[in-house]
């Protein structure tokens, strides 16, 4: 069977983007990043039962080096994670280059593994304004990948969720049986979501505009 490795946040994007993969006949290799976020433990409980309803291999590695970077309201606790409404331009929740980071480990796993395919649930239209979730960041990146691994290796970088708005990802989400109630993204907390962080925000208007209940908890 061909495979894929999927990075998986635990947050609905990722998820969703791992069960296209499956239902696109891919076997799974599902992969995690620890680096000192706020809701570390919480994301990768969610990873675990999002990856284990994919039946997927498990991967996860701890990257911590990315809080020492800094510069991130998600690692950096001195700083303050904006609740005023989603931000324009890039916020202070952006963490400098992480997806390039993360595309680069996962095509080395990809490489190991004799994966033909690394699937990202970046999405650019509806997205907080971070650069690395561009698609033509993603395409550039696709082809410094396969410029820099063996000339066997031939690694297609998918982002199926590009140009999707969030309540599109919640309709599509639900058709392909995604759990999202085991999903996360909240920025700040780890037992009840806090409802005004910008990616509560999102999520929180993407399933109000579908139409459907987000059965997560919030505190607010």
């Amino acid at each position: 069977m061909k495979k894929a490795v999927c990075i998986i946040s635990g947050g609905m994007d990722s998820a969703l983007a791992a069960f296209v993969a499956k239902s696109e006949g891919y076997e799974i290799v599902a992969l995690h990043f620890n680096y000192g976020q706020r809701t570390e433990a919480r994301e990768l409980k969610s990873f675990n039962d999002i990856a284990d309803a994919l039946h997927a291999k498990k991967v996860v590695y701890d990257t911590h080096f990315i809080k020492e970077i800094g510069a991130s309201s998600l690692t950096d606790r001195s700083m303050t994670i904006s609740t005023v409404g989603v931000s324009k331009g890039v916020p202070n929740t952006y963490v400098p280059y992480r997806n390039g980071i993360f595309i680069s480990i996962a095509a080395a796993l990809a490489e190991k593994e004799g994966a033909e395919a690394l699937y990202l649930g970046v999405m650019e239209e509806d997205s907080s304004g971070y650069p690395d979730c561009r698609e033509s960041f993603i395409e550039k990146i696709e082809s410094a990948v396969n410029e820099g691994t063996k000339e066997e290796t031939k690694i297609a970088i998918r982002t199926p969720l590009v140009h999707l708005m969030k309540e599109d990802i919640v309709k599509e989400a639900l058709r392909l049986g995604v759990p999202l109630e085991l999903t996360w993204s909240c920025y700040k907390s780890e037992s009840a979501a806090c409802g005004v962080c910008d990616s509560c925000r999102l999520r929180l208007r993407g399933f109000e505009r579908a139409g459907v209940k987000d059965k997560i908890p919030y505190a607010v």
